[in-house]
């Protein structure tokens, strides 16, 4: 069965301009508000943020072959077991028969806190992967299920904050050299690369987009294993395989 991935460019840029739409009415909600958020957590508190890539998402699970009732996005449906947890919630599931069929993982990130946060989203992303496949390996989601679709996909803003070099200190050992004097988007990219080799996740994406870029939807992204048109290539072509 051939993949279906049409028209995935034009859902990505409605995607981005609901993403920076949405983060701006947060933030006019909360200065208009008693007690505002500080700083930009005022523009994410809404929660709803990468709505629009849960509709490319979709978009694209259905295309190749399973219906919308396999695609879980409710609160209460989206937990599944882990092995150094409890649970974990992921943004969406994707089971069909009770089969496991897809897990996806949606994060974005605006400045000014980039270092910090990049630390913070690296971790978050390994260890979900790790508890995830470790839990798959004990017969968590079943003893015959194939293994899963598991995908992160980053939106990080394009400032200068985020695309300029900047240095690393490590007085007791050497980085490694392909971090040296990159910046947090570079960084993103060789995480999403790296997670990807090491069969952390099927796939993992880094998407860029700067805030005046909120009207037309506009986008970067690599061309490579980390670009978007992989993402949703490689999620159709698993789904359809599944069917």
């Amino acid at each position: 069965m051939p993949i279906k991935i049409d028209n995935y460019e034009a859902l990505t840029r409605k995607a981005v301009r609901e993403f920076w739409k949405t983060r701006e009415s947060a933030r006019t909600r909360q200065r208009d508000s008693a007690r505002p958020d500080s700083g930009e957590r005022s523009s994410v508190t809404a929660g709803k943020n990468m709505d629009g890539f849960i509709d490319l998402i979709k978009r694209i699970i259905c295309s190749n072959g399973l219906d919308k009732t396999d695609i879980k996005l409710s609160s209460t449906a989206l937990t599944l077991p882990g092995f150094f947890r409890p649970t974990k919630r992921w943004d969406i599931l994707v089971i069909h028969k009770n089969v496991l069929i897809a897990a996806i993982e949606l994060k974005s990130q605006v400045g000014p806190s980039f270092g910090n946060n990049f630390n913070n989203r690296a971790e978050e992303a390994l260890g979900t992967a790790q508890d995830l496949w470790t839990a798959f390996r004990e017969g968590a989601f079943g003893d015959d299920n194939k293994p899963p679709f598991v995908g992160w996909l980053m939106l990080l803003e394009d400032s200068p904050r985020s695309s300029t070099p900047v240095r690393t200190s490590s007085p007791n050992y050497p980085i490694f050299p392909e971090f040296e004097n990159t910046s947090y988007s570079k960084r993103y990219n060789l995480l999403c690369k790296k997670m990807i080799q090491e069969r952390l996740y099927t796939s993992a994406a880094l998407i860029t987009s700067r805030k005046t870029d909120r009207r037309r939807g506009n986008y970067k992204t690599s061309e490579g294993i980390t670009g978007l048109q992989s993402f949703v290539s490689s999620l159709a072509a698993h789904i359809a395989s599944n069917l």
